[in-house]
């Protein structure tokens, strides 16, 4: 399981000409899963999300979390993210899991956030989204559990 996570003052997803979720300052994560990903990966990822500290404080030091900030979270599924591109010049999906898999998966990730507290916001799975975001620093991270 795999997450782009990137602190921004805005964020939000739209479907066509549809806004389907938008928030304010927070952390936008770009979720991919991957055959074999568990549930216990999820929790993992979700525990590791709502308490990274990578929001200032007053001395400007990355010490707080999204939890002690009261930020939103924006959950975008990103099966792209499973890709191999070791290969010649198309990228390989076949790290990435099936879609019902990835579904129950990205659906997990999202509960087990908001049972931490966080006011978490979804895209829509396996649509063709338009993405927008204004990071904040920038500050992006990859974050990546076995």
């Amino acid at each position: 399981m795999r997450a782009v996570v990137q602190r921004v003052s805005e964020a939000g997803v739209q479907v066509g000409d549809e806004w389907v979720a938008r928030i304010g300052a927070g952390l936008l994560v770009l979720l991919g899963v991957e055959r074999g990903d568990t549930g216990r990966q999820a929790d993992q990822l979700a525990e590791k999300v709502a308490h990274l500290r990578i929001f200032e404080d007053e001395a400007g030091r990355f010490n707080r979390s999204l939890l002690e900030t009261g930020g939103e979270a924006l959950v975008v599924s990103q099966f792209t993210l499973a890709a191999d591109c070791r290969g010649g010049r198309r990228p390989s999906f076949t790290r990435a899991a099936p879609a019902e898999e990835a579904r129950r998966l990205y659906e997990e990730f999202l509960a087990r956030l908001v049972a931490r507290g966080v006011n978490a916001h979804a895209g829509r799975f396996q649509a063709r989204m338009k993405v927008h975001l204004v990071n904040d620093g920038p500050v992006t991270l990859v974050l990546d559990l076995p």
